[in-house]
């Protein structure tokens, strides 16, 4: 990696965490009332709104996401891949967690909960969709958020992107074969023509348009990169909090008639976080790698990239699915569970480095 690179990367994971990330679920939360409100007072609107779709894609929502995503992308230094052989182990152990177990386990969870231990409390006709929509949240590793996590942590920064650089380049090849094969487990029914459209849309273009916005950006040098990113961090944000009202304005009549439904989803997404950040965490302590290592190693097989789930699952099943909604939760709780997490893997660094 170039010393400018080097540089870049330490930045973008040691940047202070913004107003909007550190209180992103008291936003969230907000968004929900504002969207349930505006559901019920505005309906037509509304309703106009999710009709602007073309091949199954809302355009106001496809922006929105393009919006939230292109901006994280372009702190993505795909040059850092190179930075795999240094830490192999830590990088075995995080490709082993987000690609064969994560998924998985989230499947296994989704068949046990929704299925069956909750399924007298879930409306029946939306059992499947809610299990697609916890697939295709554990189904894309964190891309953005990783950052923050990591650097709350003292994790190694080079590192972090280096991780994060290899599961975004396994993503675009990755994402639509595993959620087609677990919803095909899950016996649900795979609309592989979207979700194919889904993966070009969400990853494929803004990967490119980032990854070229990111060299022109650089060519004029590293403070015109820092500004500019400074200017564009809150985009990503503001745009999950537009997208977010308008998915609960659809929603808000389920929520209004069936509170519990976001309580139970919350569940088997818990289970998933705090399992895969300890599997994460125990295997690099098994394996030999440093404290700093192991921290971001953890902390990326517990997050989601929840932004390409929210798309995706509005793309596959329409903004009014379970499948969002089981998304938005994902959302809605990986903020206080992440600083959970992250407040664990610092309070047992003595524990970690004793031999």
């Amino acid at each position: 990696m170039s010393a400018q690179c080097e540089v870049a990367a330490k930045q973008s994971v040691g940047a202070p965490m913004s107003f909007f990330e550190r209180y992103l679920s008291v936003w969230v939360f907000l968004c929900i009332l504002a969207g349930i409100a505006l559901g019920q007072w505005l309906p037509g609107p509304v309703q106009a709104i999710g009709g602007m779709e073309v091949a199954r894609v809302n355009l106001p929502v496809g922006l929105l996401i393009w919006v939230m995503i292109i901006p994280m992308l372009v702190k993505v230094d795909f040059g850092a891949l190179h930075q795999v052989r240094e830490h192999w182990k830590g990088m075995g152990v995080t490709l082993f967690v987000n690609w064969l177990v994560k998924p998985f386990s989230m499947a296994l969870l989704g068949w046990l909960f929704v299925r069956h231990l909750f399924a007298p409390w879930l409306p029946a006709d939306q059992l499947d969709s809610y299990i697609a929509g916890l697939i295709l949240l554990a189904a894309a590793p964190c891309t953005a958020m990783v950052f923050v996590w990591s650097r709350l942590s003292n994790g190694d920064p080079l590192f972090t992107l280096s991780q994060v650089a290899v599961n975004d380049s396994i993503m675009v090849v990755a994402f639509a074969p595993l959620v087609g094969l677990l919803l095909g487990i899950s016996s649900i029914v795979v609309p592989w023509d979207t979700l194919l459209t889904s993966v070009v849309l969400y990853i494929v273009i803004p990967v490119i348009l980032a990854q070229g916005w990111r060299k022109s950006l650089l060519d004029k040098g590293q403070a015109h990169f820092d500004a500019v990113m400074a200017r564009i961090g809150p985009w990503s944000i503001s745009a999950l909090l537009l997208t977010l009202v308008l998915l609960f304005a659809f929603q808000g009549r389920a929520i209004i008639d069936q509170p519990l439904v976001i309580a139970l989803l919350a569940v088997p997404i818990l289970i998933q976080v705090f399992f895969n950040s300890a599997l994460a965490y125990w295997l690099n302590r098994a394996v030999g790698e440093k404290h700093n290592i192991a921290c971001p190693s953890a902390l990326i097989g517990a997050s989601n990239f929840f932004e390409l789930a929210v798309a995706a699952a509005i793309s596959l099943f329409g903004f009014e699915s379970g499948a969002a909604l089981a998304t938005v939760v994902g959302v809605l709780i990986e903020v206080p569970a992440m600083l959970l997490v992250v407040r664990v893997v610092n309070g047992t660094k003595d524990w970690y480095t004793r031999r």
